[in-house]
């Protein structure tokens, strides 16, 4: 189901690969299984969505055709232009955001990264965990910092759906070498948000879901595409099977 109007204004997301050099290495957090399905027509129509209304502010989407959401989501132009196309004029203009790259860099130092190939670079599970790892942290610029991400410059854009968190770690004191070993245990949310957290959990899901399907819009088309063509080389190699042994049949 498409809404008619945006939610909320431009969202104040600086990027994903924004995060200190040190703490882009990885924080070791485990990721959480996104089980999105691209083929899920409605999700990627929610997903969509979303997109529009938490992300397009910063991140464009620049191989994204308007015209091509509307064929693969099973909606007319006309939806597509009502209800997804805010910064675009024609339905063949490209996802593109209506923030000037130089405001973007006086802004936030860098220009927010395109997201049409994020779920191929970081993958579906990381980019679902991420968007519900924001945690807060007082001693960041923004007052949130992320487990999966640690240092990450962007803000937590969803805290209105999924409130605030905190991060809680259980830990052992080294009286030898005077150290607190943490461990971190899960979150505890302090200030809810105007979802519950299934309804959040959905949210996010149906968001990544439409993050992977721009990341290749054919992915579908080229898995079926495949099948048959390892259906058809297994009925070429019984073929050539059975006709080589026809003909040395009578070679000893």
């Amino acid at each position: 189901m498409l809404i008619k109007k945006p939610v909320i204004t431009i969202a104040l997301s600086l990027f994903f690969g924004a995060a200190l050099p040190a703490a882009a290495a990885g924080s070791g957090a485990s990721l959480q299984a996104a089980h999105n399905d691209v083929s899920n027509v409605a999700s990627l129509q929610r997903g969509a969505r979303n997109y529009v209304n938490y992300c397009l502010g910063c991140h464009s989407a620049k191989y994204v055709r308007y015209n091509r959401l509307a064929k693969d989501l099973g909606l007319s132009e006309d939806q597509v232009m009502r209800n997804l196309m805010f910064t675009g004029e024609r339905p063949h203009d490209t996802m593109s955001v209506a923030m000037r790259p130089d405001d973007a860099a006086h802004w936030f130092g860098r220009t927010p990264p395109d997201l049409s190939l994020i779920a191929r670079s970081r993958g579906a599970d990381f980019l679902y965990t991420f968007l519900k790892s924001f945690y807060l942290d007082p001693t960041r610029p923004t007052g949130v910092n992320n487990t999966v991400l640690p240092g990450a410059s962007m803000p937590h854009v969803l805290w209105e759906l999924q409130g605030y968190q905190k991060a809680v770690y259980k830990g052992e004191s080294d009286a030898e070498h005077n150290a607190v070993h943490k461990e971190f245990a899960g979150f505890e949310l302090v200030q809810k948000g105007s979802l519950t957290p299934q309804e959040y959990d959905l949210f996010v899901r149906d968001t990544v879901n439409f993050l992977d399907y721009i990341g290749e819009p054919m992915q579908l088309k080229r898995q079926s595409l495949g099948l048959k063509v390892l259906g058809f080389l297994a009925i070429f190699f019984l073929l050539a099977y059975f006709l080589k042994k026809e003909y040395w049949k009578d070679v000893k």
